[in-house]
């Protein structure tokens, strides 16, 4: 479904990706982990055109997304959910949701949409529809943000720390919710800084460091004895 060959991309004149090859099928979850600054996030905003690509092909369903603009990504089946709940506060649940959809003409459809993922996804939203964003917990915003993007009916959902500030048995339960996501069809690829949590769901995992894929393996790579030095240098 998404194969990325020999990406180079950075911020302006700051290159953070070398030469980033790896490919992702329908049914998998790939998790990338590595220290602060490997250029985890840069890569899933490189997927979504939200960065400079100088070098390399991003191929999505056998065609050649590099470069192309975020909205177009959207309408093919690509969807991300960036670091830190990125929610609209002063809309209600019900209004985020239908964010979600603004691409989406049908009035008929989105409801669909929004309703498949209130029933089947996040039942706990249901009675939260009317209220305010800013009202809701830390886990209750981070499943606002993945419905927000589930409604765009996503082939690919682009995590970014998505257990960011949540508590243990929180995280645990949208690690859960993100595997279920995956069984139903939609391919995942995950940013995460817990990395024995998210390996503990994935398919692949890649593990970066100094913008280049150090590692690469299934869930025993956290085994590996190089994994130390990648995260601490060699301490």
């Amino acid at each position: 479904m998404l194969s990325i060959r020999k990406l180079e991309s950075g911020y302006g004149k700051m290159q953070v990706l070398f030469g980033i090859s790896l490919d992702v099928k329908p049914d998998e979850i790939a998790v990338l982990i590595g220290p602060n600054g490997a250029g985890k996030s840069t890569l899933l905003k490189s997927i979504f055109n939200l960065v400079d690509v100088y070098n390399g092909k991003i191929i999505f369903k056998n065609k050649n997304i590099t470069k192309i603009p975020t909205h177009q990504l959207i309408e093919l089946g690509i969807s991300y959910v960036l670091q830190g709940r990125q929610v609209f506060n002063t809309l209600t649940v019900k209004e985020n949701l239908e964010m979600g959809a603004f691409l989406t003409k049908e009035k008929n459809l989105i409801e669909e949409r929004i309703e498949e993922v209130l029933s089947v996804h996040f039942p706990d939203l249901r009675e939260k529809l009317g209220d305010y964003a800013f009202t809701l917990s830390g886990g209750q915003q981070q499943m606002l943000a993945i419905g927000r993007a589930l409604v765009q009916d996503p082939q690919l959902l682009l995590l970014d720390e998505p257990s960011l500030g949540l508590a243990p048995k929180i995280m645990k339960e949208l690690f859960k919710k993100i595997k279920e996501i995956n069984e139903e069809g939609v391919a995942i690829m995950i940013v995460e800084q817990n990395a024995r949590q998210a390996t503990g769901i994935a398919d692949k995992i890649f593990v970066l460091e100094d913008g280049k894929i150090a590692l690469s393996g299934n869930k025993n790579i956290l085994n590996d004895k190089r994994i130390e030095k990648i995260y601490l240098g060699g301490r």
